[in-house]
């Protein structure tokens, strides 16, 4: 029992860091109505800023603010220079964006070089916590409690605030949006720079739970796009659901199953598919 409680929890951190990454993808693409295929780079990135920081002997908090508003202020300067050319231009906005994370993927070899590092949980949370006769990485449950914030702040913002209200009647209707006087360009590098600040966060968080490696990008991306398909597009609750779940198959995935582990996940995104297209909690399409 313990075991399975420990790899329970194990999979709530996964679930959990894969979260926050598809958070920021699926509010890019439900607002802005754009596949960021470089959003696994910003992840990247943001874990290999924080390693040099630290590396600096810089405190690991301090490393983690400066990792999240720089990879903002990135994603202000994507948005600014070139997606914003690429509105309502689907095939532009794929090849646009999956160009940049080979340019940004490139940009990280060159300068941290291939071998694969480590990011050292902060020393705070450098310990265990024994519940009976279970022992597990305080640095794990703090991963969760971190997603589950997340959660509660973007349902904040949506409910509770005037720029949820505007960025769900954007959702809807742009134009009245912008006939209102509502600077809608403005809200959109907004959203996109909230949106890299969340890959930049989960890069950083993600470093001392799964490494730091060239191409570690791409299968973020991958995993993080079969969270928001699960979940449904632009429902950033739905990716809440399907990233628990996608976290928590694939730990016991491979435990029992180590070959067949993303098998499983693949097989779950395709039944979900056939039974509903739009994914769990996606909209349907009229």
């Amino acid at each position: 029992m313990s075991i399975f409680c420990a790899q329970l929890l194990t999979g709530l951190a996964y679930g959990m860091l894969y979260f926050m990454i598809a958070a920021g993808l699926t509010i890019i693409l439900g607002v802005m109505n754009v596949v960021n295929l470089a959003h696994g780079t910003l992840f990247m990135l943001g874990a290999y800023i924080a390693f040099t920081f630290i590396s600096d002997e810089l405190n690991f908090w301090i490393a983690l603010l400066l990792s999240v508003l720089l990879t903002a202020v990135l994603g202000i300067i994507l948005e600014k220079l070139l997606i914003k050319h690429v509105y309502g231009k689907e095939l532009e906005q794929v090849l646009l964006t999956f160009g940049l994370s080979f340019i940004i993927a490139d940009v990280v070899k060159w300068i941290w070089g291939t071998e694969m590092q480590t990011l050292s949980a902060p020393v705070l949370l450098n310990a265990s916590l024994s519940i009976g006769d279970m022992v597990f990485p305080l640095y794990r449950l703090f991963v969760v409690f971190i997603g589950c914030l997340l959660a509660l702040l973007l349902w904040y913002l949506e409910s509770k605030t005037r720029i949820g209200a505007i960025i769900r009647a954007g959702v809807d209707d742009r134009a009245m949006v912008g006939a209102l006087g509502i600077n809608v360009g403005l809200v959109f590098t907004g959203v996109f720079a909230f949106g890299a600040a969340l890959a930049g966060l989960s890069g950083v968080l993600g470093g001392p739970l799964i490494g730091m490696y060239t191409g570690m990008d791409s299968e973020i991306l991958v995993t993080s796009l079969i969270v928001v398909v699960i979940g449904g597009l632009g429902s950033w609750k739905g990716s809440f659901i399907s990233a628990i779940l996608i976290g928590v198959i694939e730990t016991f995935g491979k435990v029992w199953f180590p070959s067949l582990s993303m098998l499983i996940v693949f097989l779950i995104m395709i039944v979900v598919l056939i039974i509903r297209p739009q994914g769990l909690f996606g909209r349907e399409v009229a």
